[in-house]
């Protein structure tokens, strides 16, 4: 799918206002939240992220909290269940669901990961690494194409957390993430808490990493907290666990991407052990404080959605 049909595909009437998201840091939306977020002395100026899989019921309490939320908020919707990266055809009923969710609600960014999930009509509750090779790369293209075609705008990719490495991949990470890119035409999604994790349980450089990945094709950044775990070696192992602040480590590393690209969209992840609202807002307001100092950049704008 080129750019041209992507672009050809945004064309839509808007139903919310179109909230803009450039240069704005954010956060997960949590329902226990909401009274805070929406109340009279609420001074949040952010985006807020969506797990879709949360809201693809049709009706009820969660879907009239979003809607308050997205009259006043630019929204990200973040797939966790797509199962780009699986053998089997993508589910047609959950594409079909998370089709009817970007037409509700016309979030700012859509994203999914660069990942499997299911296998057999089982969905499983992590996001499991692919081997980097020729057939899987086909495989992945196809599925995203099939994706942007069916919602009529482009997704962005996110980079995975990795535990295990493949001995028959024929691509690095870094370049198979490149041709995705390229040949379908989808922006990417940064995770860079994935990139650092990553680095430490695989044994290379983030800062190597991230000197290499497609900073041109990245239209959102994730950041979040990472439990430390010991192997039956007994080695350091790190887990993605989004269940804690952002590390110093991570914060450095966004401020280094951040300096050298500009302001990008940033959301702060936190999805367990969910801490007070004014404790998640300060971790916002942190990002927030990072991207102000690149305001003045601008990010391409054939990775923004509408």
């Amino acid at each position: 799918m080129t750019l041209e049909t992507i672009d050809a595909l945004t064309e839509s009437t808007h139903r919310f206002p179109a909230h803009p998201i450039a240069g704005l840091s954010g956060t997960s939306f949590k329902q226990e939240h909401i009274e805070e977020i929406l109340g009279d002395a609420s001074s949040y100026k952010g985006f807020f992220e969506i797990h879709a899989e949360n809201y693809m019921g049709a009706g009820g309490p969660p879907h009239r909290m979003l809607e308050d939320i997205r009259k006043e908020y630019p929204v990200s919707l973040h797939g966790v269940a797509m199962s780009i990266g699986g053998m089997q055809p993508l589910d047609t009923q959950h594409l079909r669901r998370f089709q009817s969710l970007v037409e509700r609600y016309e979030p700012a960014l859509v994203s999914e990961h660069l990942a499997w999930s299911t296998h057999g009509g089982t969905f499983f509750n992590d996001l499991l690494p692919l081997p980097y090779t020729e057939a899987t790369l086909s495989r992945v293209c196809e599925h995203i194409d099939q994706v942007q075609e069916a919602i009529r705008r482009p997704i962005l990719l996110e980079n995975p957390s990795t535990y295990v490495a493949f001995t028959d991949s024929t691509y690095d990470e870094v370049d198979f993430i490149k041709n995705i890119s390229r040949r379908t035409g989808c922006g990417l999604l940064l995770d860079i808490n994935n990139v650092f994790v990553s680095s430490k349980n695989q044994g290379f450089s983030a800062l190597d990493y991230l000197r290499s990945f497609p900073l041109d094709r990245v239209a959102e950044i994730h950041l979040a907290g990472h439990a430390e775990q010991f192997d039956d070696e007994g080695d350091l192992l790190l887990i993605d666990s989004h269940d804690g602040p952002v590390s110093d480590a991570v914060w450095k590393l966004f401020e280094i991407i951040i300096d050298k690209y500009g302001s990008i969209p940033t959301l702060v992840e936190w999805d367990s052990n969910i801490p007070a609202w004014p404790v998640l807002e300060a971790e916002v307001r942190l990002a927030q404080t990072v991207l102000d100092r690149r305001a003045v950049a601008s990010i391409p704008g054939q990775y923004h959605a509408a």
